[in-house]
């Protein structure tokens, strides 16, 4: 069965991210004008933006008192959405690009795991190269180490060594991030590529 969403609150009122009007309950705001900022009664403001036939728009919800303005709320919301709108396009999301490989992985094989790599951090992503042992060879992990480390020298010119090798479980992983970008401590996303 499908969910529907309630689109509206306990009193019949329709749900919305800024209260307008007479939603707003506090007894006193802070109304922000041309003039600067003023504490007044909410019954005071509610007729100042009636007589301007205009709504009372909550900009921001304070500690003390609610900070309003005397605006048109359709233009208000059209503006607020274009800003985040502009906002997000500035945005970049850093991406993780997972190389999988096991220790006794062929020389042609290795290369082109370097190329793909490589064409990763080009278009401005990190990679993490990671190494699963099976059965036996977890007795060998310093040969995975000796190709984790052969692997990041083989792409230096394009790459940094973000986090060096280390060894989890039956998986030893590096993550290696483009020259000339700083590490960033945001969440990232893990986009892994089969063996």
């Amino acid at each position: 069965m499908r969910k529907i969403k309630k689109r509206f609150g306990k009193h019949g009122r329709v749900f919305r991210d800024t209260r307008i009007n007479n939603e707003i309950t506090e007894e006193k705001v802070r109304l922000i004008t041309d003039d600067g900022a003023k504490l007044i009664s909410i019954e005071e403001a509610l007729k100042m933006s009636r007589e301007s036939g205009e709504d009372l728009v909550e900009i921001t919800k304070s500690k003390d008192w609610p900070i309003v303005k005397i605006i048109d709320y359709g233009k208000y919301k059209f503006e607020k959405a274009k800003k985040d709108k502009e906002s997000k396009k500035k945005q970049k999301v850093i991406q993780i690009k997972e190389i999988k490989m096991g220790p006794k992985i062929d020389v042609g094989d290795f290369e082109r795991k370097c190329l793909m790599a490589k064409n990763f951090l080009l278009e401005g992503d990190n990679v993490k190269v990671s190494m699963r042992f099976r059965g036996r060879e977890m007795a060998h992990t310093d040969l995975g180490l000796e190709k984790l480390q052969n692997f990041a020298k083989n792409i230096e010119e394009d790459a940094v060594v973000e986090k060096p090798p280390s060894l989890e479980g039956r998986i030893m992983s590096m993550i290696l991030r483009p020259k000339g970008k700083k590490s960033q401590d945001k969440p990232k996303q893990v986009e892994s590529i089969p063996e």
